[in-house]
C-alpha cells in the first residue's frame, strides 16, 4: 500500500459492516492506521468473533444486523462519510442451505443500507460483491467486469447480482456515489475455519489437525487465490479515486492455482503428512476453471497484487499458529441441513 493517498481517510468517520470478518478487520485495521477519525464496525458476529476485532482507539463496534434499524440510527448518527458494505451471509452452500435468509441480509440489508447513505448524504458507498457469483458458470475467461450472467446456481450468486443492481440504481436515479468491488477467493489472517467458510482457512485447520485435506473433484479445477492484504489495498483505492464512481472492479491477481496444487502447498509448509482425499462434488458447484481480468482496476485506479500464493499462505498460516486455541475454539463443522462442509 505504499502509494496509497494517506489523506484520503484521515480524520475521517468510516463505516464497515461486516467488519468483524476477514476482510473487514483487515481494511479497519488499515484505515484505522492511516488516521480515520472513527472507524466504526457493524458486525452482528454471525461469522465473525470478537476476539478477532482489531482493538484501536479510532476502531468502535457495534453488535447488530444491516437489517435493523436501531443499529442502523446507532452507526449512522455518528455521520460516516464513507461506507464499505461488506456484510453478507456467506456463502454459496450457506444460502442454498437457508435461501431466506440470504436474501433478508444479503438483499434487504444491502436497500436499507443505500437508504441510510443516500439520507445521510455519504461521499461514497463501495459495496463488496463477488467475482465467482455474479459471472455465472459459462462466462468465457479471463472474467471481465463487463459481463454479468442472469444463470446463477446458489441463492448467494442471485443476492450477490441483486445488490450490484440496487447499487446501479441509487447511482442513476439518486447520483449516489458507488463502487461494486467484485471479490476473488480471498485468503488470509482473520478467517477462521468452519462449514461455509473458503477452502484456505479450512485446508490449513485439517492440515495443522494433521487429517487428510478433502478436494471436491478431480483437484484440476482452479481458482484465482487472492491475498486479503491485496483486496483491501483494492479497497481503499476505489473509496477514494473519482475514476471508480459507478463502476465495478475485479479484486484478484489474474493467476490460476489448481485445488491439487493449493492442497499440496499447504501441506509442504504445515508439514503435513496425510495427504488428501477425494469426495463428491456440490450440486451448485459448476465452474472448473476461475481466472479474473485486472486490467480495469490496474487502469483506473492503480491496483497491483504484490502477496504471492506461497507468501500469503505462510502469513495465513502464522496467524493461525498465532491465534490456534482461538480458532479451535471458534472453528465449527456442524453438519445441520448442509451435505457438505466444502464452500471454495
Amino acid at each position: 500500500m505504499n502509494d496509497i493517498d494517506c489523506e484520503a481517510y484521515k480524520g475521517k468517520v468510516i463505516l464497515v459492516t461486516g467488519g468483524a470478518g476477514a476482510i473487514g478487520t483487515n481494511l479497519c485495521t488499515s484505515l484505522a492506521d492511516l488516521g480515520a477519525g472513527m472507524v466504526i464496525i457493524l458486525d452482528d458476529l454471525s461469522s465473525g468473533y470478537i476476539w478477532n476485532i482489531p482493538r484501536k482507539k479510532n476502531i468502535m463496534f457495534v453488535k447488530g444486523c444491516v437489517t435493523d434499524d436501531i443499529y442502523l440510527k446507532r452507526v449512522f448518527f455518528e455521520q460516516p462519510k464513507y461506507v464499505f458494505h461488506l456484510a453478507a451471509l456467506f456463502a454459496n452452500q450457506n444460502s442454498v442451505d437457508y435461501p431466506e435468509k440470504d436474501l433478508n441480509i444479503n438483499g434487504f440489508g444491502t436497500l436499507k443500507l443505500l437508504e441510510y447513505s443516500l439520507f445521510n448524504k455519504i461521499d461514497r458507498f463501495v459495496f463488496a460483491s463477488s467475482g465467482c457469483s455474479v459471472y455465472g458458470g459459462q462466462a468465457p475467461l479471463p472474467l471481465k467486469e463487463d459481463f454479468l450472467s442472469f444463470n446463477l446456481n446458489t441463492p448467494y450468486q442471485i443476492t450477490k447480482a441483486l445488490g450490484e443492481m440496487y447499487c446501479n440504481y441509487f447511482k442513476n436515479y439518486y447520483g449516489l456515489k458507488i463502487v461494486k468491488t467484485r471479490f476473488f477467493n480471498s485468503y488470509g489472517p482473520g478467517e477462521v475455519p468452519g462449514q461455509y467458510r473458503n477452502v484456505i482457512p479450512n485446508f490449513i485447520y485439517w492440515a495443522m489437525k494433521r487429517e487428510a485435506l478433502p478436494i471436491t473433484g478431480t483437484g484440476e479445477e482452479t481458482r484465482d487465490f487472492t491475498y486479503v492484504g491485496d483486496i483491501v489495498d483494492g479497497l481503499m483505492r476505489v473509496g477514494y479515486c473519482d475514476s471508480a464512481i459507478g463502476e465495478e472492479f475485479n479484486l484478484a491477481t489474474g493467476q490460476e492455482t489448481t485445488i491439487f496444487e493449493l492442497a499440496n502447498m499447504i501441506n509442504d509448509v504445515v508439514g503435513n503428512d496425510s495427504g488428501i482425499k477425494f469426495v463428491n462434488n456440490r450440486k451448485w458447484d459448476t465452474r472448473n476453471k476461475v481466472l479474473a481480468s485486472i486490467d480495469k482496476a490496474k487502469s483506473l485506479i492503480g491496483y497491483t497484487p504484490k502477496v504471492k500464493l506461497d507468501e500469503g499462505l505462510k502469513n495465513t498460516i502464522q496467524w493461525f499458529k498465532n491465534n490456534w486455541n482461538c480458532i479451535e475454539r471458534s472453528a465449527s463443522f456442524m453438519p445441520g441441513i448442509s451435505s457438505s462442509v466444502r464452500d471454495r
